[in-house]
């Protein structure tokens, strides 16, 4: 991708990964009031990381207000003590790293709001407004968080079974965008042929990878 994405070592950005699996899984996990032997090993697992990733934010001298381990415990609880806090961004993440595929990366970005000029453009070419990665970067999770306070970290999804029609959407306009866009809709579109072709082979095989989860952090 080009655009505002920060390449070698130009600078300091943030990073774009994409996920895919059963958003339902997170979701019990996190609403279950009893949760099944397998739930809990989950869980701890997601505690670890949760605690890994407290200890290097503290080793950076970054104080989050709330601890993400605690973060996890409150959204367990359905009763997160702050409305404005990025550590309950970070602990859904950790939930849904423990139920999807290995991140793809996707680069770092200097700014994120780039992809709303990215809207313009793609919208100026006809492209559906819920196509558009303005939307699905930052559409938020199925679960209600209290709010980051910034613009990132941010949560996205996209409907699996829409990512084909993204990737025909930008495949048919990629020859008309200006070319400050190109890279990223080409991106796009590959990503998404390919994250469709597996949504199909998910489902002939009964599972049910209904989501595709972007994480800007």
């Amino acid at each position: 991708m080009s655009g505002e994405q920060v390449k070698g070592n130009a600078g300091v950005g943030y990073c774009l990964e994409m996920s895919t699996g059963d958003m339902r899984t997170v979701v019990r996990l996190l609403t279950a009031v009893e949760r099944t032997e397998r739930q809990e090993r989950t869980l701890a697992r997601v505690r670890t990381e949760c605690e890994r990733t407290d200890a290097r934010f503290r080793e950076q001298g970054i104080d989050l207000g709330v601890s993400i381990a605690q973060a996890l415990d409150e959204l367990i609880e359905g009763a997160p003590s702050t409305d404005l806090c990025p550590s309950y961004s970070y602990a859904f993440y950790q939930v849904v790293a423990a139920h999807f595929s290995d991140p793809t990366d996707l680069g770092d970005w200097r700014r994120p709001t780039w992809f709303y000029a990215m809207d313009d453009e793609l919208t100026r070419h006809g492209v559906p407004s819920d196509l558009l990665p303005g939307t699905f970067l930052f559409s938020g999770p199925p679960l209600r968080l209290p709010h980051p306070g910034d613009a990132v970290p941010a949560i996205g999804t996209l409907p699996a079974q829409r990512a084909a029609a993204l990737a025909d959407a930008y495949e048919s306009v990629l020859g008309r965008l200006e070319p400050e866009f190109r890279d990223a809709a080409r991106r796009f579109a590959e990503l998404m042929r390919f994250e469709a072709e597996e949504w199909e082979s998910s489902r002939k095989l009964g599972t049910n990878l209904d989501t595709i989860l972007f994480w800007f952090h």
